[in-house]
């Protein structure tokens, strides 16, 4: 069968698009190359198509398995940290891979090859959820070892209170304050220490944004201009209702305070349905899939630089007045969901992305997890 080709308008913006992007046929010969794939490969559109893929990537690469999953399933799959090295393309290629079927010819498989790994985003998630469990353990030595001391320091000082002069009160006043102050930062610390397991649910994303949205604008949000771009036929999210508002009110704060000030400053809230995203469960050879993404952006001055790759760490703020406990709570929610979340930022245009698993796949007696039937564990 061949391929139907493609109009001039396709072409164009298949070869304007930053990834390689190649179709092959149902011998895996080369029918199509953008000119980012002819670069990967390091050979001209001309010269591909009378080549077979398994000239350029080894024959046991994982990215084969997929093709021929593809073919059989008639699906589409996103594959991370696929390692295609090879001495044609060179060594240490470690890629992520769209893997779909062409509709208006079934053997063909179109594959677009993603060089900035969303891996290396991973194994930031998975930084965050460490440093969340050593928070942790912080947290239950904080609310043993500090509040009970505390209350000692602000009931002694409540005692000399009623027998200092009025300029030594300042003082005594000044104690009881700080005790509760640290008081509250354990309380919010201890938060990470709750291991109960999470009461899960169907739950419409949407109504939960709706709600968000208006909590923000009856308080610290009055004003704030925001956009919905809404997947009105999204299932529901497999989550806790309760538990989500507070992720996305944090936020939707984080998103109006950095656009405070700032003309023209707006948040956009969007969902969307992203089949075939999967990712590994640690330790085991099952797949998580996150079909659903919920995104939080602003316009604001982005996040610095020094700071952006460790922004859902705990202690981590921007805030002068700030704990830095808010994305490191949020980070420790979606990834007790099996979720995960994920920020993308420069000036002008901050993304805060959050994928989560479906309620339909929690039908499923192991839970949201389908077979690892793509080589490799991540």
């Amino acid at each position: 069968m061949k391929t139907p080709a493609l109009p001039e308008l396709q072409l164009r913006i298949l070869n304007a698009l930053p990834h390689p992007v190649i179709v092959i046929d149902a011998e895996g010969f080369f029918v199509f190359a953008n000119s980012d794939a002819e670069q990967f490969f390091s050979a001209g559109a001309s010269h591909l198509v009378k080549r077979q893929l398994s000239d350029f990537i080894p024959a046991d690469s994982p990215l084969f398995g997929l093709i021929e999953q593809v073919r059989a399933d008639r699906s589409r799959i996103s594959e991370y940290r696929v390692d295609v090295s090879s001495p044609r393309i060179g060594g240490e290629r470690l890629v992520d891979l769209y893997v779909s079927g062409l509709v208006d010819a079934p053997d063909h498989v179109v594959i677009m090859i993603q060089l900035r790994s969303i891996a290396d985003k991973m194994d930031r998630q998975l930084t965050h959820r460490s440093a969340a469990r050593t928070v942790t353990g912080l947290a239950a030595m904080l609310a043993h070892e500090i509040r009970n001391p505390l209350s000692g320091i602000k009931g002694a000082a409540q005692l000399l209170e009623t027998a200092v002069s009025d300029e030594d009160r300042v003082l005594t006043r000044l104690i009881q304050e700080e005790s509760d102050r640290i008081v509250k930062l354990v309380d919010r610390m201890e938060v990470f220490s709750d291991q109960r397991p999470i009461e899960r649910s169907a739950v419409n994303i949407h109504s939960v944004l709706d709600h968000v949205k208006t909590l923000a604008r009856s308080g610290f949000a009055r004003g704030t201009k925001f956009v919905e771009n809404y997947d009105p036929s999204l299932p529901s999210v497999f989550a806790n209702r309760d538990q989500l508002v507070q992720v996305f009110l944090n936020l939707v704060k984080n998103a109006n305070e950095a656009i405070a000030g700032h003309e023209g400053g707006e948040i956009r809230l969007s969902t969307a349905f992203r089949p075939g995203v999967r990712l590994s469960v640690p330790g085991t050879k099952r797949r998580v899939t996150l079909p659903l993404e919920f995104l939080v952006e602003d316009n604001g001055p982005g996040v610095p630089e020094d700071i952006r790759e460790n922004i859902f760490d705990p202690f981590v703020t921007t805030k002068p007045s700030g704990s830095g406990l808010g994305l490191a709570l949020v980070a420790k929610i979606i990834g007790d969901h099996g979720g995960v979340i994920e920020c993308e930022s420069q000036p002008g245009h901050t993304t805060f992305r959050v994928l989560m698993p479906m309620w339909r796949e929690a039908m499923d007696p192991a839970g949201p997890v389908e077979a690892d039937v793509a080589a490799g564990d991540h």
